[in-house]
């Protein structure tokens, strides 16, 4: 069994990738009504330029890795808007396609010796993101297994069909459907992913389980080439960077909010604190953080300052 491990070689010429920020904040910015349970999948249907023109900017600002706009496309999403199976699966391999196409576009116009040719992770969001409901920060289902893998089978065909360089399996709060999307992966033995959990605290993650258990799990998988958390508070990741340091040896991922709390409930954030994540990303790294970006609320002009402080040396 072969799979591409494509981070490694990456990582070993470059001490640090960068990655993207948010996707739906900047649609919003492009005049996007994200109020739908499709959330940014809903412009794959409206107005896909506007997602390629997102992934276009931050390639500009620096991304070493742009993420795709299936983080909440599903085929039981689509289903609910009357989309058949075909049809979803079509609209999340345009995901891929878009990304791909604007990182060419880029590419062409700037190609720059000191920065690695992007990747093109496809965004695998938790069974939470579905519900619409915040279950992503929380993780008791209350599912089995098999539900979890029926969720999550046609998309991540999808994405792997596309031909996404590796899978984004971000936002998880829980250690169960961690362990489905690993046992899933092994049907797609040319892919790889990275995973990155929900977090309750530093050393745990939204459900309880610990972080600590979560990296020596993951461990175990070949086809995982890099592991963290993402869409947490910028408080609790350097102490959960330097937990999984303590209990991996895989490359550690960290992409945090930018400082607002969300409230599940009225689906806003609350708050207007914006942590300037230049600034902390260069202690991340310190503590042994290899792949830095931005999720909620974070954009291509904090990436870009995020690129401007891991470079400078």
């Amino acid at each position: 069994m072969t799979h591409i491990n494509p981070v490694e070689p990456l990582l070993n010429q470059f001490n640090t990738l960068i990655l993207d920020g948010a996707l739906a904040t900047e649609l919003e910015k492009l005049g996007c009504d994200l109020d739908d349970p499709l959330w940014s999948a809903r412009v794959l249907l409206d107005e896909p330029e506007k997602i390629r023109k997102v992934h276009h900017a931050y390639f500009e600002a620096g991304a070493d890795i742009a993420i795709t706009a299936s983080y909440q496309a599903s085929i039981e999403g689509f289903k609910k808007r009357g989309i058949s199976k075909e049809e979803a699966k079509v609209l999340i391999r345009k995901t891929v396609e878009l990304a791909q196409q604007a990182r060419t576009d880029y590419w062409q116009e700037k190609m720059e010796a000191d920065r690695p040719y992007p990747l093109v992770a496809g965004s695998v969001g938790p069974y939470g993101a579905y519900l619409a409901d915040g279950s992503e920060y929380v993780g008791h289902y209350g599912v089995s297994d098999q539900v979890l893998y029926d969720f999550h089978k046609p998309r991540i065909e999808a994405l792997v069909e596309a031909g996404a360089d590796l899978l984004a399996v971000e936002t998880i709060p829980s250690l169960q459907e961690a362990k489905v999307v690993c046992e899933l992966l092994k049907e797609f033995p040319n892919i790889t992913a990275w995973l990155t959990f929900t977090l309750k605290d530093a050393t745990h993650i939204s459900e309880g389980a610990e972080l600590k258990e979560c990296a020596v799990l993951l461990n175990s998988y070949s086809q995982i080439v890099a592991l963290g958390v993402n869409c947490v508070s910028t408080e609790l990741v350097h102490d959960a960077v330097q937990e999984l340091k303590a209990y991996t040896q895989k490359p550690v991922i960290i992409y945090p909010n930018s400082g607002e709390d969300y409230d599940p409930e009225t689906k806003t954030w609350q708050g207007k604190k914006h942590v300037q994540i230049n600034t902390a990303a260069a202690d991340w790294a310190e503590s042994g953080a290899k792949i830095i970006g931005g999720c909620c609320r974070t954009g291509p002009e904090d990436i870009r300052e995020v690129s401007t402080m891991l470079r400078k040396g």
